[in-house]
């Protein structure tokens, strides 16, 4: 008698509209009928209520709660009330079938597990043949799931005539769900319906609509890996490999481009002369393709393939194929194949990457596309140990800093980011030569991402140059970094300080470092004092009580005073963090008294965090 009302279903029978009244509606008003019929399923017939309820959000809510309405009815009346309710439901917007699709993949255990499991498959073969191909997409998943679950007669009995159905759709979208639902069986079927299951995927891969072919080609790879695990190499051998050819050649780029990714995986099956004679000649087919999309995609997948085809041919035939494809015509494809420089040339020898791949190199470093120069940049540094100091001096060198100099930002951060790889290579004092100039102008570039990672690359160059060059190169731009005016920059040069305190050690950093950090506490910006706050916060783990006490502590307490309400609360959270690290005595005599002084601010959010403070005194 305490409830609030529920919207009588009169009025919200449904939400295409009340003229029309769907066997869903009639089963969500037995469904709520029989839930206020118990008390304690009051809540549940609310959820059923906002099932068919007129606002897409309280649908939603509804449909992600499935579990609460399912475990509160019980596994029988889930399959019996809810499954088929949900089922007359599959008319609605896109979102709220997406949500149902995928909820309906981890129902199992509330339909009462595996022996009834083949119930979720009635409303998913339903959404498996929706428009949106979204809602097919989380359909099929949801149906493969299901599939693990199924027993070999409950696959028989039901999923696989569930895929005939689909096969034998007229409406192209059910063969498109058919093609992701093979895979998954496969293993478990006896002979005679494996011969139907590759029959029907045959059909789809000859289907006379593209979006057809390019599902079956999408799927290729984990069907034909099921055939080959089953142990029938013939049939894989005699029928699919065909198969494969036709898909790489098909006239649609959309297909063949799938091709790419299928090489992989049958490539992953079959000996190196297996692959020399079957795969060698599509890879060569594809990486030729009319349509750059197919070559992007070869460019892409490039050293995945490689492995297959054995040494010999990788030089004789992948080598002229990837040199061919840094020379293509469109930026896209030269830019998938620049990325892939390092890593490609880490499969070839030496000499071959001197004689064949530098040459490239040079050119894609002066290409005309940006795009193309920022994913060489990520790669050219790893070519440095792979031919030696001689020819990184002699060719490489001048292309880091051509690239270091280059005016679009992320080619500069993308070759700052690498530098590390060249300095076993090129040593110390032609590192300080030819690249610290450049570093030195990229400290202060105008783009605060490549300033950041400069920063980042400081340690690592001050561990590598030693304690002398730093004072007399980097350590005036460790401490103009704590002044920038981008926040993460600030923040990027405390933890370079705190890095460089430890490599150089807490002696050196306290004569030679830490008075000009800490200037800042003075500073008319109060953003900068709060810098010098957190720098002292951030060092107090490393540099241990005595430092701490004798050079930082009374700084932190002296700002106490600050005029800015934001810098004394940041005091208070300070001294709240060094208290663990002080002695009882010293927080007691120079901690507590700025604590309680602050507790008393005119600022409220200052009397906040003092109060904090205290507590842990």
């Amino acid at each position: 008698g305490g409830h609030k009302s529920l919207t009588p279903l009169s009025q919200c029978s449904d939400h295409h509209g009340p003229a029309r009244r769907s066997s869903a509606w009639w089963r969500a008003l037995l469904l709520r009928k029989r839930a206020m019929a118990d008390d304690t399923l009051y809540p549940v017939a609310i959820l059923i209520d906002e099932l068919k309820n007129e606002n897409i959000q309280l649908r939603l809510n509804s449909i992600r709660r499935l579990s609460t309405i399912a475990v509160a009815l019980g596994m029988q009346r889930t399959r019996d009330e809810l499954i088929p309710f949900l089922n007359d439901s599959i008319d609605d917007e896109d979102e709220v079938l997406i949500a149902l699709a995928e909820e309906l993949g981890n129902f199992v255990e509330y339909v009462g597990g595996a022996d009834f499991a083949s119930v979720l498959l009635i409303p998913l073969e339903t959404l498996a043949t929706v428009e949106e191909t979204v809602v097919r997409d989380k359909a099929v998943e949801s149906l493969n799931k299901v599939a693990d679950a199924l027993s070999m007669e409950h696959l028989l009995k039901h999923f696989v005539p569930l895929i005939r159905r689909l096969v034998q759709g007229d409406w192209f979208t059910s063969r498109i769900s058919a093609c992701g639902l093979f895979a998954v069986a496969y293993a478990r079927l006896d002979p005679a319906t494996k011969a139907e299951i590759r029959t029907s995927f045959t059909q789809l891969c000859r289907d006379e609509t593209p979006m057809v072919r390019r599902a079956a080609s999408s799927n290729f790879g984990k069907l034909a890996t099921a055939v080959y695990s089953s142990g029938e190499v013939e049939h894989f051998k005699t029928d699919w490999l065909p198969l494969f050819e036709a898909l790489s050649a098909d006239d649609q780029d959309s297909v063949r481009l799938l091709a790419v990714e299928n090489c992989v995986r049958v490539g992953a099956l079959l000996s190196i002369p297996e692959n020399q004679s079957t795969l060698l000649p599509i890879i060569r087919a594809l990486s030729n393709d009319s349509s750059w999309r197919v070559r992007y995609v070869v460019g892409e997948h490039f050293c995945e393939l490689v492995p297959s085809v054995g040494a010999e041919q990788t030089q004789h035939e992948m080598l002229p194929a990837f040199v061919r494809m840094i020379h293509d015509q469109e930026a896209e494809v030269r830019t998938a194949v620049a990325f892939k420089v390092t890593r490609f040339s880490q499969m070839l020898s030496s000499e071959l990457v001197t004689t064949h791949i530098i040459p490239c190199v040079r050119e894609l470093s002066a290409d005309t596309s940006q795009h193309v120069r920022a994913a060489l940049a990520s790669a050219i540094m790893g070519l440095s140990p792979l031919v030696g100091t001689t020819v990184t001096v002699e060719q490489l060198l001048p292309l880091f800093l051509q690239l270091l100099r280059d005016e679009f930002p992320e080619v500069r951060l993308n070759i700052i980011s690498a530098l590390h790889a060249v300095d076993g290579v090129i040593g110390v004092e032609l590192l300080t030569q030819s690249l610290l100039p450049a570093i030195t102008e990229l400290a202060e570039d105008r783009q605060w991402r490549v300033r950041l990672a400069i920063i980042d690359y400081t340690p690592h160059l001050a561990a590598q140059l030693g304690v002398q060059f730093f004072e007399e190169q980097l350590r005036s731009l460790c401490i103009g970094w704590l002044q920038d005016c981008v926040y993460a920059i600030r923040e990027g040069a405390i933890d370079n300080v705190c890095k460089i305190t430890q490599t150089f050690g807490v002696e050196w950093a306290s004569a030679n470092l830490f008075p000009a950090v800490l200037e800042t506490h003075t500073s008319s910006n109060y953003l900068h004092r709060l810098t010098s706050l957190s720098t002292i916060t951030r060092l107090a783990p490393i540099i241990g009580a005595q430092v701490l006490s004798s050079l930082m502590l009374g700084i932190v307490v002296g700002m106490a005073a600050d005029p800015v309400p934001n810098v004394r609360f940041n005091v208070a959270k300070a001294l709240q963090s060094l208290v663990p690290l002080l002695e009882g005595g010293l927080v007691q005599q120079g901690v507590k008294p700025c604590l309680l002084t602050l507790s008393h601010d005119a600022d409220t959010d200052v009397r906040h965090f003092a109060a904090l403070a205290l507590q842990q005194c």
